[in-house]
This record gives structure tokens, C-alpha cells and sequence, in this order.
């Protein structure tokens, strides 16, 4: 009986032991299970942080690149490296564990993006830089050609001008009838149209060194009170402004670019009409230009 008994409590006493190991077994596991937990929690803690920073660091590059515009076409490889490695850490928080790993990697991210974003500033100084030398650079283009223009101008004006004063003219243009006597040879002056027979016309051309010297053909006109101009012959016509015009006399003088005086005579012919009475136009041409110009009366 007593061995038994002491079969007894020697068993209690192994249970007794076993369920002191297993009940510390018990709170050793729920200790690990408690720091694994632990760890769990701070990993998904440091995973939404990663993941945070990276977001925000993409969400940054993209406003960047749409803030620079079509300047940031110039830098497209730095642009693709950075979207390879946001798109690789990406990856690798989804699949693994080693943090530090993926956080050295987002902080050399991070130094690409600041790299990135320095080259894009210096990128838009120098673009603004070189638009403002070519603003600048058209400015002084327009001014150039505003003054190329200008001088353009003036030349033309004063080539006009220079045409303009380059012409001789006639000065003093005075007329006087006569009456012929003792053979035609002597003269004797009249204003009276029947009496008339010969017209001395008599000017001046003027001084002028812009004309260039040589053979100057002068035409005379001597307008009739009826409009009509004296002729010697159907084929004494000259052009004058893109128009045939008859006239009365014509003389050719060497001209120097000095005053010279000039006189000319028309003589009518035996079988002409009488002169008409009243006032007689008289124009004087030369190289397509009226010179100058009188008037003379008969009774």
C-alpha cells in the first residue's frame, strides 16, 4: 500500500512538472508571438513610410516636370532613370523585407530628383537668359532695319530731290514780233498781227552744276490765242511725258553747267495767214521737262 502511494505522488509530481514547463512554454510563446508582432507592426510601419516618401517624391518630380513644360524634353534620360528606380524600390517594398536596402535606394533617388531639379533651373536661367539676348538681339535687329529703312528713305528722297534739281531751266522767256522790210533783212518791232511776220524768242538757261554737261535739244512751243501751236512742218513733233507733241522751234546747244543765253526765230512764209490777234503762249522743253515759260500780245 505504501508503494502504491508513493507511486502516487512521484506521478503528481511529473504532471506538476510538466505543467510548469508547459505553462512556461506557453508564456514564452505568447512573448514571442507578442515581439513578432511587434516587429510586424514596425516593418508595416516603416513599409508605409517608404512608400509615403517615395509617392510624395514621384508626385514632386511629375509637378516639376509640368511646371518646366517643353524644357523638360531636354533632359528625358535623367526623367527615365528616376521612373526606373521609383518603379524598381516600388517593387521591392511589395516583395521584401530588407528595408535599409530599400532605403539607401530611395535616398539615392531622392539625390537623382534634387540632381534633376538643379539641372532644370539651370536649364530655365540659361533658356531665360538666351531669350532675353534674343529679345535683346531682335531689337536691335528691328532698330538696324527701322534705320536701314529710314536711311533707305532719305536716299530715295534725295535722289527725288537730286532729280528734281538736276534739270535746267529757262529764265526770263521773252517774245517779241517784227516786221520784215527792205528784202527781208531788217527788222522792225510791232505788236500788231498783221503786221507780224517774225517772232524772236530769247531766255536764259540757268546755272546748275548737277546737270551733267553735253548736247541739250530745247523744243519751243508758240501757242496761238486759239490753242493751236505755230509748226514749220507736220513732222516737228517731240515726246513729252509719254505724249507726241508738235512744236515751233527747236535749237541743240552744248551746255556746261553755266548760264548761257539762247535766242531763237520763227519766220512765217509768204503763203501763212496773217497772225491772229491776242495773246501767244510760249514753252520752253527739254530732257521731258517744261523749263520755262512767256507770253507775248498782238493788236
Amino acid at each position: 500500500m505504501e508503494e502504491q502511494n508513493s507511486s502516487t505522488r512521484k506521478y503528481k509530481i511529473y504532471l506538476s512538472i510538466l505543467a510548469i514547463f508547459f505553462l512556461v512554454l506557453l508564456f514564452w510563446l505568447f512573448i514571442q508571438r507578442s515581439q513578432l508582432m511587434k516587429l510586424v507592426k514596425e516593418k508595416e510601419t516603416e513599409k508605409t513610410e517608404l512608400k509615403h516618401n517615395l509617392d510624395s517624391l514621384m508626385t514632386e518630380h511629375d509637378k516639376i516636370k509640368i511646371s518646366y513644360g517643353a524644357l523638360s524634353d531636354s533632359l528625358k534620360s535623367k526623367d527615365s532613370l528616376i521612373q526606373k528606380n521609383a518603379l524598381e524600390i516600388k517593387k521591392l517594398l511589395d516583395t521584401e523585407w530588407e528595408y535599409n536596402k530599400i532605403r539607401k535606394k530611395l535616398e539615392m533617388l531622392q539625390k537623382v530628383a534634387q540632381g534633376y531639379v538643379h539641372q532644370m533651373d539651370s536649364l530655365y536661367t540659361i533658356n531665360r537668359e538666351l531669350s532675353a539676348e534674343n529679345d535683346r538681339i531682335r531689337q536691335e535687329v528691328k532698330t538696324e532695319q527701322n534705320r536701314n529703312q529710314n536711311l533707305i528713305k532719305d536716299k530715295e528722297e534725295l535722289k527725288e530731290k537730286m532729280n528734281q534739281a538736276a534739270y535746267i531751266k529757262a529764265y526770263d522767256v521773252t517774245s517779241k514780233a517784227y516786221k520784215l522790210k527792205a528784202g527781208k533783212t531788217k527788222e522792225e518791232l510791232t505788236d500788231k498781227a498783221s503786221r507780224a511776220e517774225r517772232i524772236r524768242v530769247c531766255f536764259t538757261i540757268g546755272e546748275n552744276p548737277l546737270v551733267a554737261s553735253g548736247k541739250k535739244i530745247i523744243y519751243i512751243r508758240i501757242q496761238r490765242p486759239d490753242n493751236v501751236v505755230v509748226i514749220k512742218s507736220k513732222y516737228d513733233t517731240f515726246v513729252f511725258n509719254g505724249q507726241t507733241l508738235p512744236f515751233s522751234l527747236r535749237e541743240d546747244i552744248a551746255y556746261d553747267g553755266k548760264a548761257l543765253n539762247v535766242c531763237v526765230v520763227w519766220t512765217k512764209k509768204n503763203e501763212d495767214q496773217p497772225a491772229m490777234k491776242g495773246k501767244y503762249i510760249v514753252t520752253v522743253f527739254t530732257d521731258d521737262k517744261e523749263i520755262g515759260s512767256g507770253s507775248f500780245d498782238l493788236k
